[in-house]
């Protein structure tokens, strides 16, 4: 059991303990402050983005309320637009009826006088066809009356004797 690397010689253990000596003033003097100075920019960068997370979540929080109040706001312009609208529509049918309404009177009553005219109409008609009717009855008998000459001057002398009394 003579084996170098299990039981080391005086010198080779000189000279891995400078060697080691040596690494480790090598790494002290330039590794160790590089390696240290990468991990305090690397946890340095970790709370920067830890404190931007933060940040962020504060102002998603911030985004949140400010969203849910421009939605309500939304919401209560929406509900106001629709109750102008619900009541524009019902002036409108209001309106709508108030003119049908209107419109109806007025057929009716122009009907209506129509209906007067045309009985004023029918009444004079139907006054003119008697007027007519008696004309030619009075005429019909005049003639049969007046075809005899002594009652016709008969009839003549009493009606002029008449005329002079009124």
């Amino acid at each position: 059991m003579n084996n170098p690397l299990i039981n080391p010689g005086i010198g080779t253990f000189f000279w891995m303990l400078v060697s080691f000596a040596v690494l480790v003033f090598i790494l002290g003097k330039w590794g160790w402050p590089m390696l240290l100075n990468a991990l305090t920019k690397r946890e340095k960068e970790i709370e920067d983005s830890l404190n931007a997370a933060q940040k962020a979540r504060e102002e998603m929080k911030q985004l949140t309320a400010h969203n849910e109040e421009i939605l309500r706001q939304a919401k209560a312009e929406r509900d106001e637009i629709i109750r102008i609208a619900n009541l524009r529509a019902e002036s409108i049918a209001e309106e709508t009826k108030a003119k049908a309404s209107a419109e109806a009177d007025a057929i009716i009553a122009k009907a209506r006088q129509d209906i007067e005219n045309e009985k004023k109409r029918a009444i004079v008609d139907l006054r003119n066809e008697i007027a007519n009717l008696s004309i030619d009855i009075a005429q019909r008998l005049i003639q049969s009356e007046l075809s005899d000459r002594e009652k016709a001057n008969a009839i003549i002398d009493k009606e002029l004797h008449e005329a002079h009394l009124n």
